[in-house]
């Protein structure tokens, strides 16, 4: 911890520095940002698991804690309203300690309703962060998540503090312990749902605390691309295993992806051949050069990979133009990953909020950005057999370059894909995920 308590003092004078240029901008007081509140469930009592808002957690590691507020400047101290009611149904949170509570100014809030009384005065002139414009209103804002400002703050929140990068080595770390768990839970027979347990029991966290539903895919299910349904029994054969999960840490999470095969065959082949191309995309980040050539280099590379495999015919550079390579990698390479893991700013060029969008034939890539030192992002190819995307290959000429038999051999496969988690240093990339221990 004594690492990241010197990290966090440069983090929040960052994150100071950034209020103060995007309220100076826009003529305001500051911005006052809601941690959240709990959302009930329809005709119940019980409510969904919150969900802190990621502009709050940006500035404290305090997850669980609903109608806490923030109120920043850029020059004073912060001031942190913090929610601690008198409740004798449920765990009241006890008064932070740690070493970020000497960075902010507390002020204790035992009922909800009674915020507007540590609010500022003059709310006319502060903006509100959060989600819910009802109440924001209600209290007597009148400027409410200002585009001006959020594109400021989404733009720069793409360059990581030290601080940051540090709690994103350590959520990395803990989904590793995770990944190799999960990895020897397959090879000894464990269905989807006995996969997930031994992950959760690895990481030493909840299905509500991991930053995404994981994603644990036996055979055919790791052609379904965001599959969750975890299954309670195994399969008549067990053939393969894509898992796709991760961990948190302070907020930040981890997003790593990983697939196996059972025995010894040409998908184990697929796998290792997919896996050397995810590193040879790597390689090939650097400050200045474009997410999107990476994504269109993966293309390339999964068309030689349909050619290597007899998957199909042709030339790559055809394979690729004519859109056959989507059919086997319809998603896009990877992603900004910080406080979401689909952290925001991919498409930003600027900090005005002029947006790249993704080219029309690649709707579900997630940055556009030039690579810059400090960000952080996945790099996740993927080959796969979907049948619903192949289906349209057959319908015209494409077909005829396609080897159906062999796509037929690999169909009870599903699909492949790497994914790792990477720091783009001026000098370097820091691949957290290999070294920690994945391979």
């Amino acid at each position: 911890m004594d690492l990241l308590a010197h990290y966090y003092h440069a983090h929040i004078a960052e994150l100071n520095r950034r209020v103060a240029e995007a309220v100076s901008r826009e003529a305001l007081s500051g911005l006052v940002i809601h941690s959240g509140q709990p959302q009930r469930m329809f005709l119940d009592d019980i409510d969904y698991p919150f969900k802190v808002n990621p502009h709050f957690k940006a500035w404290l590691p305090l997850l669980d804690n609903p109608h806490c507020w923030l109120v920043v400047n850029g020059h004073d101290k912060p001031q942190l309203i913090f929610y601690r009611p008198v409740d004798f149904w449920h765990k009241v949170a006890d008064i932070p300690e740690v070493f970020w509570t000497e960075h902010v100014e507390i002020k204790l809030l035992t009922e909800a309703t009674e915020v507007a009384s540590l609010l500022p005065r003059d709310l006319a002139n502060w903006a509100y962060v959060g989600e819910h414009l009802a109440l924001a209103e209600a209290l007597g804002f009148t400027k409410c998540n200002p585009e001006a400002v959020m594109n400021y703050l989404h733009f720069h929140r793409t360059t990581k503090t030290e601080y940051e990068l540090e709690c994103l080595r350590r959520a990395n770390q803990i989904a590793v312990r995770g990944h190799l768990a999960a990895k020897n839970a397959f090879y000894n027979g464990a269905s989807e749902f006995e996969i997930q347990l031994q992950y959760l029991d690895a990481v030493g966290q909840g299905e509500n605390e991991v930053p995404y539903g994981n994603i644990i895919a036996l055979n055919q299910h790791a052609a379904i691309l965001h599959y969750t349904a975890l299954e309670h029994q195994n399969p008549a054969r067990r053939l393969s295993l894509l898992i796709d999960a991760g961990a948190s840490y302070f907020g930040y999470a981890a997003d790593i992806t990983r697939t196996y095969a059972f025995e010894k065959n040409p998908f184990d082949e697929l796998i290792g051949a997919l896996d050397r191309a995810q590193l040879e995309l790597i390689a090939m980040m650097r400050p200045g050069v474009r997410y999107l050539d990476l994504h269109m280099a993966a293309h390339q590379k999964i068309a030689q990979l349909l050619l290597d495999f007899g998957l199909a015919t042709g030339d790559a550079q055809g394979l690729v133009e004519q859109g056959i390579t989507r059919a086997f990698f319809p998603h896009g390479l990877g992603h900004m990953l910080g406080l979401q893991v689909h952290d925001v700013g991919g498409f930003s060029c600027d900090d005005r909020g002029t947006v790249l969008a993704p080219p029309a034939a690649h709707p579900f890539l997630r940055c556009t950005r030039t690579l810059a030192p400090n960000q952080v992002l996945t790099m996740e190819p993927g080959l796969y057999i979907i049948d619903s995307l192949l289906k349209a290959l057959q319908q015209d000429s494409r077909g005829h370059q396609i080897a159906w038999d062999t796509v037929a051999k690999l169909r009870p496969f599903g699909g492949v894909r790497i994914e790792d988690n990477v720091i783009v240093h001026s000098a370097r990339n820091e691949n957290m995920t290999r070294e920690q221990g994945l391979a």
